[in-house]
């Protein structure tokens, strides 16, 4: 991964993280709590592709893991998440744009019903039950209720954002800078020859018209002590 993508995607699970502790999961809603962190890595994984999405999915789990009150084992929503991301990057688009919205809203959903099948199932694996008397129905409604109503408002920004970084308007002016002054510089050169050339040819044209017109006045000159010197003997002559 570029820096641009690190710095980006480590900005922005920190930001989800940050207002998913301290504000998504105080609102006491009934059921799931507003995955933002979840969003966030599909985001990012439609725009990345499915080896960031893995990498930047298992990084949000594991911080989510270790950021209080963090109470299951460490690495279980890293491994949900690097799996949902590899998965969700799997459906990046050549150029990194959507051309509908139905595709992410599907994409949403299908993570938020999978991210809460694979932790309960993560969790039934090491002795956690607690999905169990919760209900895991109720789980799932709400889970994909919430996130789905939260989406627009995250996933197309989050997904515009990547996509400048991808782009990264920095390097590409300096390479249009630096393509422009090589090929200024070669039409400078090339244009710089001809009219040189050309201004040469004309300074020799005007030379050689200046010429002819200092010849031209040496022959009338010529011509006049001539005639002078005609007009002298005939005088003589007749005397």
């Amino acid at each position: 991964m570029r820096v641009n993508r690190i710095l980006l995607s480590s900005s922005l699970v920190v930001v989800a993280l940050v207002l998913q502790v301290s504000v998504l999961a105080r609102l006491h809603l009934p059921g799931a709590v507003p995955d933002l962190l979840l969003l966030t890595v599909l985001g990012l994984a439609m725009v990345y592709g499915h080896v960031g999405g893995a990498l930047i999915g298992f990084g949000a789990g594991l911080l989510a893991d270790l950021a209080p009150p963090a109470d299951h084992a460490a690495g279980r929503y890293a491994l949900v998440l690097c799996v949902i991301g590899y998965l969700a990057g799997l459906i990046k688009p050549e150029n990194g744009q959507l051309k509908s919205a139905t595709g992410p809203m599907v994409v949403v959903v299908a993570a938020a019903l999978g991210s809460t099948l694979l932790y309960a199932g993560v969790g039934a694996l090491v002795g956690d039950t607690a999905a169990r008397h919760v209900g895991l129905t109720g789980l799932l409604f709400t889970a994909a209720l919430y996130d789905l109503l939260l989406a627009p408002f995250v996933v197309p920004g989050i997904m515009a954002l990547a996509r400048r970084a991808e782009n990264d308007p920095l390097a590409e002016t300096n390479s249009s800078g630096k393509k422009s002054d090589i090929s200024s510089g070669w039409l400078s050169g090339g244009t710089g020859l001809r009219i040189g050339s050309q201004r040469g040819g004309l300074g020799g044209q005007r030379g050689g018209l200046g010429g002819r017109g200092g010849l031209g006045g040496l022959k009338v000159k010529a011509a006049r002590a001539r005639t002078a010197r005609a007009g002298r003997i005939k005088g003589v002559k007749r005397l």
